[in-house]
Formats: structure tokens, C-alpha cells, sequence
């Protein structure tokens, strides 16, 4: 029998793999184009400086690559063994962009990764670049698939329920690829990542100006850094409202709990900006509302109502007594499949089985839930509000704050005074972990925001895991933890070394803290007083 404890330390497993191996993907998908754009820039021009950038930033990106595969592995192999009900009962569907992505894009990303870094004597420039060019197609092609299988779990467009193998099976593999919720998650996440990796470069490259160190490859770091993270920024903040929009219809309990809505509103709704959560009593205690925000962000329109937390429920209750039929008569299927009446009488409820399903956590036999069982499969539809509603408010204030770092770093660019500005500088180097922080807290919001199902409103969590002993999670949970902690520990430890080092770790004798050696200068005292 599968406890609520081992459903949630299963979870918590899932979570803590999945935070972890997220804290190396993001910069891992935006550098790989700063470094085609740096590439690309000394491919042109021929200027020595451009190709040690490319190199000197190749370097960070190398050791948090290697970081990010090693976590990832563990991740896929956690379907099969700690959720194997979930992988046999989607995972026709669930493992085909799983395996594109191994067969396709890991491969060419792997392959083009190990050209970037031992190809620079053997390839021409030109090779060299499409090597790069390459290489970040690869990534992101990777993070493409990966989206897209999340997306759908999100969204379960593109398939359904067969009484005959009990599994859910693909009827479209094009609407699973062209998911609208799939699309919107990848560009955004992408987009986060673009972003991740510029404010890295940034927060970097204003170190070493305010220490007064390789100021000509800094200026030049700092100015990619702020064009490619404005443009970015602007991308996460359009897509996260696109997303918020294909949340609204897809996932209308989603909605309800980020914007902490108890009961449906007037069209348009408010905007809840702050407010007092009283999840006891099911209502805000206060609240500072933007009027019509909500309403336009969610429907586009000024006449759609969203639905409330309260009227959700009622739509749940409908849905989970229908899924009580729906599950009866699967049962009954399942001893005289051939009966074509009853395979018409599934068809009309099975839209709701899963919410039928909901109910195995309460009682083995559905069909003999009582009222308070009821009550209890309705309310774990909503997840808690408080972590919503506050997660995704810090999400989107550091997403706001980074924009306008970068709108700041672009405007004193193009102005040529940025090296300058010691203020702009110092907030450079202090919003350094704040794309990391939103990054997980948004995460957060789209996992947590889908439960109780591991599928949205197909397959309930509880009905996912595998049935291990809570001691064997525990175990793995512990080794989980303690392994990518030393991996995190080695990461930060050598980002931090050639950090120090600077393009100086790259030994050509042209930099700080090196001894200069018999080599032709890469600039000269125009360049370094350029703004390109």
C-alpha cells in the first residue's frame, strides 16, 4: 500500500533533483550564444580579444556543462524507478520527445561541444564557428524536447485513455509537438536562460572594471552582455505573459491560486499585487489590487471572467463524481471488454476518469466514497495558495528588477560612460544570483502549481509512485543530496578560481596578473576607448 509519506518523500526526491540540476541549465542555454555572438564578432573583424572573450567565457560554460549533464541523468532514470506506474501508464507518450532529444540533440550538442574546445588549431575560423553556431542549437534543441514533454504534462493535448491496454496512447504527435502550453514554456524558459547567462556576464564583467583589471575585455563582455540580456529580459517578461494566458486556459486552478482569487470576479478581474492570504478561512484578509489587469492578462479580453478557487471547486466536485461512473465502469470493461454498451457509457465520462482516480487516495473502492471523501478529493485539488501567490510574485519583482538593470547597463552603453558609472557597476555584481532565484521559483510555481497530478487532470500523484519502502527513498534522497552537493561545492569552486583568474587562466600573456610575453598586442589605446 502506497502512504501519503511516501508519496511525498518521493516528491521531495523529484523536487530536489530536479532544483539542483536547473541551478546549471540555464546558463548552459544562454552561453552558448553569447559566445556564437563573441565568435562571430572575431570571425569578422579578426581582432585577437574577440576570440579570447570566446574562449575565456567557453571556459565557464565547459565546466557548468559538465556539471549540468552529470545532474541530468539521474532525472530520467527516476521515471523508472521511482515513478514506474507514471512511465507505464504515459510513457508512450512521455518517452518520445525524451528519446528525440538523447538520439538528436544531446549527441550534436555532446559532439559539437568537444570541437568547440579541442578544434581551435584545427578547424579555420569559419568551421570553428558553425562548431559554435552548432553547439548552441544542440542545447537548445535539448531543452526544446524536454519542454515539450513537461509542457504536456502541463497540458495533455494529443492523446487518450484506452480501456483496452489501461494506458493513456498517442493520437497526435504533432499537436504534442505544436502544444501551445509546450511553446510558450520552451521560449520562456530559453529566454530565462539567455537571460541567466547575461547577467552572469555582466555581474562578471563589472567586477573587473571596478577593480580596474583587463578593462578592454571586460568593456567588451559587459556591452554583449547588456544588449543580449535586454533583448532577453523584454522576451521572458512577453512570454511570461503569453504564458500566463495559455495558463488561464489550460490550467484555470493555476490561475486561481497565483492570484490568490477565492471567488470568481466581475470581467475584467483585478490584479491581486499584494495581499493578505487566509488560507484557514479561504479568503484575503486584504488586498491591493491593479482593476482590469487580471482580466486582460488572462483573457485577453474585457468581458471573460476568471473562475475563483471556490467556483473551481464546485466544477472539481462535478467532475470527480463523474469520474466515479468513469472508474466503475472501466472495472466493469475490464471483465467484458467486448460490451459495447458499456464502451459507449465510458466514452461519454472518461474525460474524467483521473478525477474519479483522485478518490484511490481515500478508498480502493470508489464507487463506496462517502461525502467527506469527497469533500477531501475536491479540496486536494488546489494546492496551498500562500507559496503560489508569494513565489510568483518574487519571480516576476527580480524579473522587473533585471530588466531594468539591463535597460540601465544598455542606456550608459550606448552613451560610452558605463565603465564609469561605479553605481551601475556595483548593482551589476549584486544582482549576479538573482536570475537563479527566479528561475526556481518559478519551477516551483509550475510543478507545484499542477498538483495533486502528475499529468494535469489525467493521472493523480499519489497513483505515480512506485511502492518503495520510505527508508529506500530516504537512502537515495541522502546520496541525491550529498552527491550534488559535492558537484555544487566543485562547480562554484571552479567558477570562482578562473573567475579570479579572469582571461588571464587562458595563458597567453597578454592580461593582468600574467607575465607579458614577446606577443602582438590585441588592442590598442583607441580600441580601449571604444564603444562597440
Amino acid at each position: 500500500m502506497i502512504t501519503e509519506h511516501l508519496v511525498d518523500i518521493s516528491r521531495l526526491q523529484f523536487a530536489v533533483t530536479a532544483l539542483y540540476h536547473f541551478l546549471f541549465v540555464p546558463l548552459t542555454l544562454g552561453m552558448v550564444w553569447i559566445l556564437v555572438i563573441m565568435e562571430s564578432v572575431y570571425v569578422t573583424t579578426g581582432n585577437q580579444i574577440w576570440k579570447d572573450m570566446t574562449k575565456y567565457w567557453g571556459k565557464l560554460f565547459g565546466i557548468n556543462f559538465a556539471l549540468g549533464v552529470t545532474t541530468g541523468i539521474t532525472m530520467e532514470f527516476q521515471f523508472g524507478t521511482n515513478w514506474a506506474y507514471y512511465s507505464h501508464y504515459v510513457g508512450d507518450i512521455f518517452g518520445a520527445p525524451l528519446a528525440i532529444e538523447g538520439l538528436m540533440a544531446f549527441f550534436l550538442e555532446s559532439t559539437m561541444v568537444g570541437l568547440f574546445f579541442f578544434g581551435w588549431d584545427r578547424l579555420s575560423r569559419a568551421q570553428h564557428l558553425i562548431v559554435t553556431i552548432l553547439m548552441a542549437l544542440g542545447t537548445n534543441l535539448s531543452a526544446l524536447w524536454i519542454l515539450i514533454a513537461n509542457g504536456w504534462m502541463q497540458s495533455p493535448v494529443g492523446a487518450s485513455f484506452s480501456y483496452e491496454t489501461m494506458r493513456m496512447e498517442m493520437d497526435s504527435f504533432a499537436t504534442i509537438l505544436l502544444n501551445p502550453d509546450a511553446q510558450n514554456k520552451f521560449v520562456h524558459t530559453v529566454s530565462a536562460g539567455y537571460v541567466t547567462a547575461s547577467v552572469f556576464v555582466l555581474s562578471i564583467s563589472a567586477l573587473y572594471l571596478l577593480r580596474k583589471r583587463d578593462v578592454p575585455f571586460a568593456k567588451r563582455s559587459f556591452q554583449v552582455a547588456s544588449a543580449f540580456g535586454l533583448a532577453s529580459i523584454l522576451s521572458v517578461i512577453v512570454l511570461g505573459d503569453e504564458s500566463g494566458y495559455s495558463i488561464g486556459a489550460a490550467q484555470q486552478t493555476k490561475m486561481a491560486t497565483i492570484e490568490a482569487m477565492w471567488h470568481t470576479e466581475p470581467a475584467p478581474a483585478s490584479f491581486n499585487l499584494i495581499a493578505g492570504i487566509n488560507e484557514k478561512e479561504q479568503k484575503n484578509d486584504w488586498q491591493i489590487q491593479i482593476p482590469y489587469a487580471m482580466g486582460i492578462i488572462g483573457t485577453r479580453s474585457l468581458d471573460k471572467e476568471i473562475p475563483g478557487i471556490h467556483e473551481i471547486k464546485e466544477v472539481n466536485r462535478g467532475r470527480i463524481i463523474n469520474g466515479i461512473e468513469a472508474v466503475s465502469l472501466l472495472e466493469q470493461l475490464r471483465e467484458t471488454p467486448e460490451d459495447k454498451t458499456l464502451v459507449s457509457q465510458f466514452d461519454e465520462v472518461k474525460e474524467d476518469l483521473g478525477f474519479g482516480l483522485l478518490l484511490k487516495k481515500y478508498t480502493e473502492d470508489v464507487s463506496q466514497a462517502t461525502p467527506e471523501m469527497i469533500q477531501k478529493a475536491v479540496d486536494d485539488t488546489i494546492p496551498a495558495v500562500t507559496p503560489m501567490f508569494w513565489s510568483f510574485r518574487g519571480m516576476v519583482g527580480l524579473g522587473f528588477l533585471m530588466l531594468a538593470l539591463f535597460a540601465a547597463a544598455m542606456w550608459h552603453t550606448v552613451k560610452g560612460n558605463f565603465a564609469e558609472k561605479t553605481w551601475l557597476l556595483k548593482w551589476a555584481v549584486i544582482m549576479l544570483p538573482a536570475p537563479w532565484i527566479a528561475i526556481e521559483l518559478g519551477w516551483f510555481v509550475a510543478e507545484y502549481g499542477r498538483q495533486p497530478w502528475t499529468i494535469y487532470g489525467v493521472l493523480p500523484t499519489h497513483l505515480s509512485v512506485t511502492n518503495f519502502s520510505v527508508a529506500n527513498v530516504y537512502g537515495s534522497l541522502a546520496g541525491f543530496v550529498g552527491f550534488y552537493t559535492i558537484l555544487l561545492i566543485i562547480e562554484v569552486y571552479l567558477m570562482v578560481k578562473y573567475v579570479k583568474l579572469g582571461p588571464a587562466s587562458l595563458g597567453t600573456g597578454r592580461y593582468d596578473g600574467e607575465t607579458p610575453r614577446n606577443v602582438t598586442p590585441v588592442h590598442s589605446n583607441k580600441e580601449v576607448n571604444d564603444v562597440i
